[in-house]
């Protein structure tokens, strides 16, 4: 066992060649230099994926879209609530209406139809609304990633263009518009 030991001690005594050593002193030496590799590669490669732009923009748009989604739905549930309270009203007025039945049974019961009338407009009000916040989202989102795909396709195809061009193409071009344009002239005149 000693020599084993002396053979790893006796390690860190080889004389150095050049800048190349042994150094025997681990906790002194690795896991810092790993450490601080690691940290420099993960600080500067946060932001270096180019598609992870159109996948946080369509996370974003995701994430308002479900914010839209459970903005409506707390609408909903208030409406649901107010329906419970409508519910609760009615409820009442029956109670009243089984008092006063023979003086204003037909008032009672237009007013307890007129209430749920209108809260069945409201809930419907408000499906309406969530529905065209969700469709309005979705179409923004689309247009958004739409106009970023053209963006790219136009940059492609001048970038194809721009090399494609010579000086040669371009005077036969240029010159065949002047022609055309000339053309166009003379039966104006």
């Amino acid at each position: 066992m000693k020599n084993v030991t002396d053979s790893f001690v006796s390690l860190g005594y080889w004389p150095f060649a050049g800048s190349f050593g042994f150094n025997t002193d681990i906790l002194a030496t690795n896991p810092i230099n790993i450490t601080v590799v690691l940290g420099v590669l993960i600080f500067f490669g946060k932001g270096v994926c180019a598609s992870c732009l159109l996948s946080d923009l369509l996370d974003n748009r995701k994430q308002r879209i479900l914010n839209t989604i459970r903005n409506s739905e707390e609408l909903r549930g208030g409406a649901i609530e107010q329906l419970e309270k409508a519910r609760a009203r009615l409820r009442k007025v029956e109670m009243e209406a089984d008092e006063f039945r023979v003086n204003g049974y037909s008032e009672i019961e237009r007013e307890k139809w007129n209430l749920i009338n209108s809260t069945y407009k409201t809930l419907e009000q408000l499906e309406n609304y969530k529905n065209e916040t969700i469709h309005f989202e979705q179409q923004s989102a689309i247009n958004e990633v739409r106009q970023q795909i053209f963006q790219q396709a136009l940059e492609g195809a001048l970038g194809t263009l721009n090399s494609c061009l010579n000086n040669e193409l371009h005077l036969r071009t240029i010159s065949a518009n002047i022609g055309m344009f000339g053309t166009m002239k003379e039966i104006i005149d």
